[in-house]
């Protein structure tokens, strides 16, 4: 039974990386017309990946999303609207500081800006601009899955907050420094990774689930587009305030 569990979702893992293989294979032996360097430690690598995919969705499935699930109606149901609104803030801003692909965004960026000649070559400025890169984003994925929650309870369509941040963000791409704009706009996309989707998503169908009035399907999801957003402005703040 569990030997059958396991090889299906070895199945699943497989077949969901499967046009990732086709597509790097078929450039590799039609275009390049090459054999793949090195071919036993990228076969022992793909089954690595194979592997940790498993992992890494089931880990979710038992994990993740029931703890932000259960401590979304539980919170839900204790009433009190100052603690839900912490707990959102604390989550994102949590969340955002581990996340992976923020951190490594962020040492590239003080390097790259080091090389440029916009911060000092030393370690402490690469420390305090990577460091001040990170914090802006956490704070500022924070702020927005509180602005999403608060419109879960209230009901406010999402469509108007989307369009007003998007005029924002355009906005503060006018007068943003050059060199911090594409910084911004990718800061946006590293936030909604490994471990902020997650715990979000849990979060917001757990909160719809438990305000009645509220739909999971149309008021649960959202809250990963504030996530997103809301990066943008505040990295395009910080370069307004670092390069003046």
């Amino acid at each position: 039974m569990i030997t059958s569990i396991i090889l299906k979702k070895l199945k699943d893992a497989f077949t969901d990386l499967l046009p990732i293989i086709l597509v790097i294979a078929f450039f590799q032996i039609i275009v390049l017309k090459q054999p793949l360097p090195q071919m036993g430690e990228v076969l022992f690598g793909a089954l690595l990946v194979v592997a940790g995919l498993v992992l890494f969705v089931q880990g979710l499935e038992m994990g993740l999303f029931p703890i932000g699930e259960a401590m979304a109606h539980a919170l839900a149901r204790k009433g009190s609207l100052f603690w839900l609104l912490c707990f959102a803030f604390a989550l994102g801003f949590s969340t955002t500081v581990a996340e992976p692909a923020l951190i490594a965004v962020s040492s590239e960026a003080a390097e790259i800006a080091s090389l440029g000649g916009l911060i000092d070559s030393s370690q402490e400025s690469l420390r305090q601009y990577a460091f001040g890169l990170r914090m802006s984003v956490a704070f500022s994925v924070g702020l927005a899955i509180l602005i999403g929650v608060m419109r879960i309870i209230r009901g406010w369509p999402i469509h108007y907050l989307i369009i007003g941040g998007y005029i924002v963000v355009m906005l503060m791409t006018i007068i943003a420094p050059e060199e911090i704009i594409g910084i911004a706009y990718d800061a946006g996309g590293v936030t909604t990774s490994t471990i902020t989707v997650p715990l979000v998503a849990a979060l917001g169908v757990g909160l719809a689930s438990s305000i009645r009035g509220r739909s999971p399907l149309l008021d649960g999801f959202g809250l990963i587009a504030f996530a997103s957003l809301l990066p943008m402005i505040f990295v395009m703040g910080y370069g307004l305030i670092i390069f003046g």
